[in-house]
Order: structure tokens, then C-alpha cells, then sequence
């Protein structure tokens, strides 16, 4: 589809539910380009913006989870930070992902809820925040901050972590590389149909990949 025709399409009245196709703060950190490859789906995805407060519901499935040995101690080490990555292998059960706009940040709040066999789902709570040396923040909790620098990868979106901080009040301290457990990717490729695919990945420079997580999610209906 001609880059103006999908231009056309996305300059069309919005709905009368709180959404407005007017948000352009993942669109600023690429170039034209980079934009331009990407599916009309991702498009309207990362430019839709809510009334403050208001929420966007995904529902899916994970089909793959994978650890390396140090992968897996990472991720239940990170539970004492508020556990952002994987704590289990369990495939093939509900997940449900939340994304609410925080006016007073002028960010987002992420809320990944994972079930679990026989325990209580997992529930990861992050902020994405638009500033910083990448113009994209991602508050894990505890005072962790992850960069992240946003890219185009065979037409789906990437986002790279590109540092990691800890962040005490106002005061900021880079922390040293054998402190983190190196780059993590988290890729949305669009897959037709109103779905799309989420994974995860955090690949050490000596150890290799650690974590590996997929799964396919939907927009809840309204």
C-alpha cells in the first residue's frame, strides 16, 4: 500500500471511545524510513493514544519459554526487584497484557499478567516513560531503569535495551555491565487478522541467550 494511502487511512475521524490516532511519540523515535516499513496494524497500534486513565486490553497465549541455567537463576533473582522477566516455563495458557496512559508521567503503564499451572499467575508491572538519552525509558521497579532505543526489523518493531540505570530520588547511576544481564529485545511483529507477536529475548555477550519467551495476543473486545 502507497506510504500516502496508509497516511489517508490514518488521518481518518476517530472512533468515539477515547481513542484519537494522534499520538506520535513512539512515531518521533524513528526515522521516516524506518516508519514506513512498518504494517499498517503497528501503525495504528503505537498511535493510538487514550484518555488519560484509560486502558488498552491484549489477550493471548505463551507457546514458547526458554531458560539457559543462568537464565533461569536471572529471572528468579529479578523477582527481588519485582520480577520483570519469566519465572516459569508453562506454555500454552492465558496471558493478558494492559497498556494505561499516565497523563502526570506522560508515559504508559504495562501490566503483563501470565497464568500459571496450579500457582497464581505472574504479574509484571513496568513504566514506559518517553525521555532519557533515547528519548524511551522503561521503569521496572525498585529504582531500575532500562534504555531502550526503538528500531525496524523486517517490518516489525524492536526495542533494545541500550543501558541500565538505578535511579535513587533525583540521583542516577549507570550501572557497570557485569551488573546486567546484558541486551534484552523485545520484538512486535504483526501477524494479520488483529493479532501479533510478542517476544522476548536477553542475550549475555559471554553466556549466550538466557531468556527466550513468545506469545501471540489479540485486542480484548470492547
Amino acid at each position: 500500500m502507497a506510504l500516502a494511502s496508509r497516511i489517508s487511512r490514518l488521518s481518518a475521524p476517530p472512533p468515539a471511545d477515547d481513542r484519537l490516532l494522534d499520538d506520535h511519540r513512539f512515531r518521533a523515535l524513528l526515522s521516516d524510513d524506518d516508519w514506513g516499513r512498518l504494517p499498517l496494524a503497528i501503525w495504528r497500534r503505537f498511535s493510538t493514544r487514550f484518555a488519560d486513565g484509560k486502558t488498552v486490553v491484549y489477550v493471548g497465549e505463551v507457546d514458547q519459554v526458554e531458560f539457559s541455567r543462568i537464565g533461569w537463576w536471572l529471572a528468579q533473582l529479578a523477582r527481588s526487584i519485582g520480577g520483570p522477566l519469566p519465572i516459569s516455563e508453562d506454555t500454552k495458557l492465558p496471558a493478558i497484557v494492559s497498556v494505561t496512559e499516565d497523563a502526570g508521567s506522560g508515559g504508559q503503564v504495562w501490566t503483563r499478567i501470565y497464568a500459571r499451572r496450579d500457582r497464581f499467575p505472574q504479574v509484571i508491572h513496568s513504566a514506559k516513560r518517553f525521555c532519557g538519552p533515547t528519548g524511551l525509558e522503561e521503569y521496572v521497579g525498585f529504582g531500575v531503569v532500562m534504555a531502550l532505543r526503538v528500531s525496524v526489523v523486517a517490518q516489525a518493531l524492536r526495542f533494545t535495551s541500550a543501558g541500565y540505570f538505578l535511579q535513587i530520588g533525583p540521583i542516577r547511576f549507570a550501572l557497570p555491565a557485569w551488573l546486567t544481564p546484558g541486551e534484552l529485545t523485545v520484538t512486535h511483529a504483526d501477524l494479520g487478522g488483529g493479532a501479533f507477536r510478542f517476544t522476548l529475548d536477553v542475550i549475555h555477550p559471554r553466556h549466550g541467550r538466557l531468556v527466550r519467551q513468545s506469545a501471540v495476543f489479540k485486542e480484548a473486545a470492547p
